[in-house]
């Protein structure tokens, strides 16, 4: 795993091809500027400076997002994989650089759970495992339950089961009380149940 904490803000970068240095003494906003226009054509000395620089505050913000070191490793080499297409769209005069790529880390960390978002049936039973699901391939018709759901019991489940936080984290990260996130999820399940029974997915008792 990379040590993004260990990188220096403003370390040395070299191009041998083009022979340009840039180091800590004279990085500054011009500097800053050369870099994104030589990474534009995909040199490799700009995009080493602008990985410097700023990887390691991708990788944090990213990490913030997705709870787990090892995705946000993915995601931040992601966004520097894919920084030479990506810089097309970026005006400088629109925001500063380092708001710009903190926004396409966030756009890709989302991206990333997005594509993680597939809820299980197993994790929507009763916490006392009594319950079991006839069609366990039925995606389409969760996706259709969760649409029924709340904002706030949508955001509960997918951070609870997709995400993978604690109901404490989950407080934290709303600003609710823990009481209350343990209602949201409890409603939820209860709604959930009730739309899958509908979409003719009704869980079948486990027999012993």
């Amino acid at each position: 795993m990379v040590n993004y904490d260990a990188l220096p803000q403003d370390a040395a970068a070299e191009n041998g091809q083009s022979g340009w240095r840039l180091d800590r003494k004279n990085a500054g906003d011009s500097l800053e500027r050369h870099a994104i226009a030589r990474a534009r054509q995909g040199d490799e000395a700009g995009l080493r400076f602008l990985y410097i620089r700023y990887s390691r505050d991708v990788y944090r913000y990213v990490r913030s997002i997705l709870r787990d070191e090892h995705d946000a490793e993915d995601v931040t080499q992601n966004v520097f994989a894919k920084l030479t297409p990506a810089l097309a769209s970026y005006q400088p005069r629109e925001v500063p650089f380092s708001a710009w790529i903190l926004r396409v880390a966030r756009n890709a960390a989302l991206d990333w759970l997005r594509r993680r978002r597939t809820v299980s049936y197993e994790e929507m039973r009763d916490d006392d495992g009594r319950y079991d699901h006839r069609d366990e391939g039925s995606n389409a018709a969760l996706h259709e339950a969760l649409a029924e759901l709340t904002e706030e019991q949508r955001r509960v489940v997918l951070m609870r089961h997709v995400v993978g936080l604690t109901p404490p984290e989950i407080a934290k990260q709303l600003g609710k009380s823990e009481g209350s996130i343990h209602q949201l999820h409890h409603r939820a399940r209860g709604n959930l149940k009730r739309a899958l029974v509908r979409a003719a997915v009704t869980p079948a008792t486990r027999t012993t």
